[in-house]
């Protein structure tokens, strides 16, 4: 029996980066895919590509301070597990970090639906697979 996520055709590997902001009552912060994204109206973990040349620290600071309108020092993202998932077309590889301290509001600058969630509720909300396989790691956070 083979598993396609183990295919051993060669893919574009895409390697983006993802953090789960956690607020003071411990919920997570989700944000839903707007219309005319691929994967529109699921729920994700704020984050995105890397630039070239870009660390996944600093690709991070810069999509939650494009994204959500928050500064994050580097010293308050701590890595916490990644997600490794083949898709029809390339492969994904998405660190995941985990956020407790920012300065500012968290706001939807790009015009994305955002919810606090509680971890135990996080498979309540449709997720791109590659994000799924992360919920039992916040969980036990």
């Amino acid at each position: 029996m083979t598993d396609a996520s183990f295919s051993t055709q060669p893919k574009k590997l895409l390697f983006v980066v993802a953090c789960a902001l956690i607020d003071g009552d411990g919920r997570i912060l989700l944000a839903q895919r707007p219309e005319g994204k691929t994967l529109a109206g699921l729920w994700e973990f704020p984050g995105g590509k890397l630039e070239p040349g870009e660390s996944p620290e600093a690709s991070l600071i810069r999509e939650l301070h494009e994204e959500l309108g928050i500064t994050v020092k580097p010293d308050c993202l701590a890595p916490l597990t990644f997600a490794s998932h083949a898709y029809e077309t390339f492969h994904l590889l998405m660190p995941l970090y985990v956020c407790r301290r920012w300065e500012g509001i968290v706001t939807s600058c790009e015009g994305q639906m955002l919810k606090w969630v509680a971890p135990n509720r996080l498979r309540d909300y449709p997720m791109p697979a590659a994000d799924e396989p992360l919920i039992p790691f916040l969980i036990d956070l």
